[in-house]
């Protein structure tokens, strides 16, 4: 391919991805769906002509990574904190918690039942699929009203950094004793405090800036700092989160030595400015990420009935969990709550983090696609038809 025949596929795919979006507000209809279908489209048109393409699978999981970062960044941006959240935000945490080990359990065990795989390579192989993806989720609940939404932004955000944690605690513990729990403690500490460090030193950082590029940096400090963590086994992605409120809830601080040395005049503007350069950058790489996901499917493969109705059971015990601990954490107004626990961004990079020895050939790339692709579907008609009921009422 030539330069300009790349970069007219580039800037296409951006004009697309922004037209899905204008119609996912419209029909709620996520966009990340449309994107799949459009890279699904692309892989179909490749083969027809067959054009010779690149290994898209090599750039997908650092792609997704740094959207991922980006998207969570720019949620915990949106959030303000007030005493009166404390219920939503222990509702959220709970909620996540409770529903992401109830479905690593049910989903476990439906692997078991297909693969006769150890127990613990099953275990492995469950939590990429009980993980909501935030980078799915916040963008969906924007139309949904503000506690509603919070609840969404808290619960997807907390799903994710328990679900690396806990991943990354499986992977690297092949038996669960003392030790292995003592490391785990460890690890939560340090990542608390690097997390506190780096909401200090980035606000001080900004304060005292006067090159006139000065957010890319700060995203940059951010990825640099979440990957030396992850390298290391730590969840980042609280860092992340953190960083986001305590930046967007620095000025609710009234220690006056704290006022005195961190915040500085134009700190609103430059929150805004942040949050709109995170917003644009995570849409780009979002949208990149999930046309090549969708690329590199061979559609073929969901012709399959076992891996079907292999992932029709997932879906259906996923739904199942989540009614179950909503009913006990949120008690009321469950839809359209209910219906926004999709698979995405983050169950396909924990999945290709998985180790090659504990990878299960029956529960391949077709099978987690089966799995993003309905939660995407569910989500959809879900928010619909809640939407629907609302207007009747």
């Amino acid at each position: 391919m030539t330069t300009y025949t790349i970069l007219i596929i580039l800037s296409g795919l951006v004009i697309f991805s922004y037209l899905f979006d204008l119609v996912a507000s419209k029909t709620k209809i996520p966009s990340v769906l449309l994107l799949l279908l459009l890279g699904i489209g692309l892989r179909l048109l490749v083969d027809n002509l067959k054009i010779q393409t690149f290994n898209f699978l090599s750039i997908l999981p650092t792609l997704g990574t740094v959207g991922l970062i980006l998207i969570v960044f720019e949620g915990s941006l949106e959030l303000k904190y007030d005493r009166h959240k404390n219920k939503v935000i222990r509702s959220a945490f709970f909620s996540a918690l409770t529903i992401l080990m109830g479905t690593i359990v049910v989903i476990t065990s439906i692997i078991y039942q297909i693969t006769h795989h150890d127990l613990y390579t099953c275990i492995a192989n469950a939590i990429p699929f009980s993980v909501i993806s935030s980078a799915i989720a916040i963008p969906s609940a924007a139309a949904l009203n503000n506690i509603d939404k919070e609840f969404v932004i808290y619960e997807s955000s907390f799903s994710d950094i328990l679900g690396i944690i806990i991943f990354n605690f499986a992977i690297t513990n092949h038996s669960i004793n003392t030790s292995a729990f003592i490391g785990l403690g460890l690890s939560t500490f340090l990542i608390i405090l690097l997390s506190a460090i780096a909401c200090v030193v980035l606000l001080y950082v900004m304060g005292r800036l006067v090159h006139h590029i000065k957010f890319f940096l700060i995203i940059a400090i951010l990825i640099l700092v979440y990957a030396i963590g992850q390298s290391y086994h730590l969840s980042s992605l609280v860092l992340i989160l953190s960083t986001g409120l305590f930046l967007n809830n620095a000025d609710t601080i009234e220690n006056a030595w704290f006022r005195s040395v961190f915040l500085y005049k134009n700190l609103t503007a430059d929150l805004s400015q942040l949050y709109q350069l995170s917003a644009e950058s995570a849409f780009i790489l979002r949208t990149f990420f999930f046309v090549i996901f969708g690329f590199t499917m061979n559609i073929g493969d969901l012709n399959n009935k076992i891996v079907l109705a292999n992932g029709f059971f997932i879906l259906i015990s996923i739904y199942i969990i989540r009614v179950v601990f909503l009913k006990i954490f949120k008690k009321e107004n469950l839809s359209p709550i209910l219906y926004i626990a999709p698979r995405g961004l983050i169950s396909i990079l924990l999945y290709f983090n998985l180790p090659a020895s504990l990878k299960i050939a029956e529960v391949g790339t077709p099978f987690l696609f089966l799995v993003v692709l309905g939660s995407s579907i569910v989500m959809t008609l879900g928010i619909t038809l809640s939407k629907r009921n609302s207007v009747v009422q």
